[in-house]
């Protein structure tokens, strides 16, 4: 086990937290190192997931599911609309579909960005209690739904994170546009 409790917690280790799977996690890091992540490490987690994303030229979002008292990682998922051509593939649907039948009130999810309306709905649907959100800034809106459903919400906004959104929005407008709305609303647009 490479870490342990005496192991730093910096960007090569959350990285490598964020590439390896799930379920595999426990050969990398042992329950002492996971209680010592804090939120801030989670999320830097997820947004190293958004970057996986990007790199795969898809949309930077990613998302991390906690176990509200171990602080295991239950569940990871980046956005994979464009590399699997699926229109809600979304960073919070993958970490949810990653951590599979799970009591998630029990839970915290980290989101590299403001859920839209199908991801907030699925938090909600799934009764977690909490959701910690790293990017309101280039993105905002379903905080009040969740809060309205009874999820607490945090925001955590992380500046590699707000930085790699808004260079992909720059760069793939289109993308970003049929991430959020559809294909159907890309059609709209481009004829306006």
């Amino acid at each position: 086990m490479l870490l342990n409790k005496q192991a730093a917690i910096n960007d090569a280790a959350l990285r490598a937290i964020a590439h390896m799977p799930t379920k595999s996690l426990h050969v990398l890091m042992g329950p002492e190192f996971a209680l010592r992540l804090t939120d801030t490490d989670l999320m830097r987690t997820a947004v190293f997931l958004a970057e996986k994303s990007y790199d795969e030229g898809g949309c930077p979002i990613g998302a991390v599911i906690m176990d509200n008292s171990t602080r295991e990682i239950l569940g990871k998922g980046h956005n994979t609309l464009v590399q699997e051509n699926h229109p809600y593939n979304h960073g919070e649907t993958s970490a949810i579909r990653d951590a599979g039948r799970i009591d998630f009130s029990k839970t915290t999810l980290f989101t590299s960005l403001s859920p839209c309306d199908v991801c907030a709905t699925l938090i909600c649907m799934r009764g977690f209690s909490q959701v910690v959100v790293g990017d309101v800034t280039n993105a905002s809106g379903n905080e009040a739904l969740l809060k309205s459903k009874g999820v607490q919400v945090r925001i955590l906004e992380d500046r590699v994170g707000i930085a790699l959104y808004a260079r992909f929005r720059a760069e793939k407008p289109d993308q970003e546009l049929e991430d959020w709305q559809g294909v159907s609303a890309l059609k709209n647009h481009v004829g306006k």
